[in-house]
């Protein structure tokens, strides 16, 4: 046989595997439990939708479906930017019903997030013109890499944690630890923190807002709590919440220090399980959370 005809079926077989290979993880990753792979099919419609980076995640589903008697989804992860967690809930608001309410943590309006983040959501891409779109313009290598070899699209920590949660369910990434006597005794030798947002960061949520506002969903926009004596180093919290409040034209709800008890942390920015029930109960409290209907 000719070295042409063994190159050529090489070529063929190498092609086919990766066809067929990227098949099989996408069926995977298509009926996982994992949020992103539940947003892309039908059910993943409810009645509360979050949004935010590590620090969306610490509103406790469990806990808040218990307490309001309506289901959630969250589609927070961590160093999500804010540009691709504005495809996500358009996409989310495009595919399903309406949420009642949708929480958005501000505090993600920050170039501190991980912007490589977006290239890992290749995966979603053939369900998705919108992430298509936007991975066309910032990552194109990594876009057209995936259009070449399906495979490829499964190269990254996004793919680890569908395939982590395909069977398993999605719904607590709480820090279930208490906060070290190590970073208590640290906390005051932190140096001012200062958001490092930008106008287009403004304009983009604004306009994902007023997207959901169109929907007829009611729009929540909030800053979860911070570990007081870290929140004390905040530089310019107030500033980033009046920007937003201007550019969105709705009041942001700061909570940035309404948990105290230092038990209910797992870091200077993250609630543990203690903490989240807590904030919660401050939410159902304040009527950010609808609560539970009595029965007659």
């Amino acid at each position: 046989m000719k070295k042409s005809t063994w190159i050529i079926a090489f070529l063929a077989l190498t092609f086919a595997g990766d066809r067929l290979g990227g098949w099989a993880l996408g069926t995977i990753i298509r009926d996982g439990q994992f949020r992103y792979s539940k947003l892309y099919r039908p059910e993943a419609g409810c009645d509360i939708l979050f949004a935010g980076s590590s620090r969306g995640l610490i509103f406790y589903q469990p806990y808040i479906e218990a307490k309001t008697g309506l289901t959630t989804c969250n589609l927070s992860y961590n160093g999500l930017p804010l540009e691709m967690a504005a495809a996500l809930l358009k996409d989310h608001l495009d595919r399903h019903t309406p949420p009642k309410v949708l929480l958005i943590e501000v505090t993600m309006l920050d170039k501190r997030m991980n912007e490589n983040l977006t290239a890992n959501f290749n995966l979603y891409a053939p369900y998705s013109e919108r992430l298509s779109v936007l991975l066309k313009e910032k990552f194109p290598k990594v876009y057209y890499g995936g259009e070449v070899s399906h495979l490829y699209r499964y190269n990254g920590e996004v793919f680890q944690r569908a395939l982590y949660y395909w069977k398993r369910p999605d719904k607590d990434w709480l820090l279930d630890r208490v906060i070290s006597p190590t970073m208590i005794a640290n906390v005051t030798n932190q140096p001012v923190f200062n958001f490092d947002y930008t106008d287009e960061m403004l304009v983009q949520l604004a306009d994902v807002v007023a997207y959901a506002k169109a929907k007829g969903v009611h729009v929540e926009l909030v800053v979860n709590p911070y570990y007081p004596p870290f929140a004390a180093t905040i530089g310019n919290l107030d500033v980033l919440t009046a920007a937003i409040e201007k550019a969105t034209g709705i009041p942001v709800r700061n909570y940035a220090t309404s948990v105290t008890d230092q038990e209910g942390f797992g870091d200077y920015q993250h609630l543990n399980k203690r903490g989240s029930r807590l904030f919660i109960d401050k939410l159902l409290e304040d009527e950010v959370l609808p609560a539970l209907e009595k029965k007659e």
